[in-house]
């Protein structure tokens, strides 16, 4: 896994809960990193999932809900960093659709060593997307934030049903425009 997702993610926590509860959630796992992490490196994603169950435990809030709000802190995060994925795009239809066919390849070409999980869209109507989503890493909760982000992003309300594999590494995303 990218290490942007990782110094995000310690952003995030030292932003929102402390610089002591980022270095603890740090200190407690026997991460192989120790915790060292440049955005371009590569990293474990196991370290990922430890780092959100220690916060979970932390901050008292179910592990599942903490990746799905990281996630739309690094939709925001990427419209910030990489403004040029969102420039064509005005909706939040339009921005998923472009995620495996623009966004993923641009990201293959600065790091072809990324493992990226795949977001297919569906057009079921004008009002109507699903979106599936698979990975080598059980990150479908993050996957539903980052799509919350962006609703939030293009100011759009939309209501996303989810139906996520147990295992985590697939879901079913069903986005409805609200009138």
């Amino acid at each position: 896994m990218k290490g942007i997702v990782f110094t995000e993610f310690l952003d995030m926590v030292e932003n929102e809960f402390s610089y002591e509860v980022a270095d603890k959630i740090i200190e407690e796992n026997s991460l192989a990193s120790n915790g060292a992490y440049t955005s371009v490196g590569n990293y474990d994603n196991a370290e990922m999932i430890m780092l959100i169950t220690s916060l979970s435990k932390h901050v008292n809030t179910p592990a599942e809900q903490l990746a799905a709000h990281y996630g739309k802190y690094l939709l925001n995060r990427f419209f910030i960093l990489f403004p040029h994925f969102f420039t064509s795009v005005s909706t939040t239809f339009d921005f998923l659709d472009t995620i495996d066919r623009h966004v993923h390849v641009e990201v293959k070409k600065l790091y072809s060593d990324a493992e990226l999980p795949s977001f297919e869209t569906k057009r079921i109507s004008e009002r109507k997307m699903q979106m599936f989503y698979r990975s080598g890493n059980p990150f479908a909760c993050l996957a539903g934030g980052l799509i919350e982000g962006a609703c939030e992003k293009f100011n759009e309300k939309i209501t996303i049903k989810k139906d996520i594999s147990a295992d985590h590494m697939s879901a079913t995303f069903t986005l409805t425009k609200e009138d």
